[in-house]
């Protein structure tokens, strides 16, 4: 049984849009000036897509937290916001703690490898020793061919006298 006392608005069961505007109900008048909001898409998606807030946002929603003074008025914000009540003691105890970056979202995952800041040198110098070691091949080559064209021709080679000390 309906009673005639107690009609309802159209708009009043409804829950304003995250972004702070009011939904519109279908057949609800539009005020000047705002945009029609879209109507939620009812399907479940396949995969929960991960929810990430900014510092501003953070800060903004502890603001407003703080400012709630009657009972229930907390639960509407975050009803309101989509959020939990460990989303906001999570926030909090960051900024108790004084942890600017923790009101930021964090990256997720293994954390990379910090640089050797001597890496590229090292790289370098690996580059220049092997090049060295391919020139250094090439001589010796060349000088065994020397000794072999000298030996062949029957012209005798002077030895230097550092060779001569390493034979000892």
């Amino acid at each position: 049984m309906i009673w005639e006392g107690s009609k309802r608005s159209e708009g009043e069961r409804s829950e304003p849009e995250r972004s702070g505007e009011p939904s519109q109900i279908a057949g609800a008048e539009q005020s000047p000036g705002r945009r029609e909001s879209r109507v939620p898409d009812p399907e479940v998606p396949e995969k929960a897509k991960r929810r990430r807030y900014s510092a501003q946002y953070k800060r903004r929603i502890l603001k407003e937290a703080d400012q709630c003074r009657e009972p229930g008025e907390v639960g509407a914000l975050l009803r309101r916001e989509g959020l939990y009540w460990s989303n906001l003691q999570t926030w909090r105890r960051q900024r108790e703690e004084g942890t600017l970056a923790g009101l930021t979202p964090r990256k997720r995952g293994r954390k990379p490898a910090p640089k050797n800041p001597l890496a590229g040198r090292v790289k370098d110098l690996e580059r220049e020793n092997r090049q060295l070691h391919r020139k250094l091949q090439r001589a010796e080559i060349m000088l065994d061919i020397q000794k072999k064209a000298s030996e062949l021709l029957g012209i005798p080679l002077a030895r230097l006298e550092s060779e001569n000390e390493e034979d000892d």
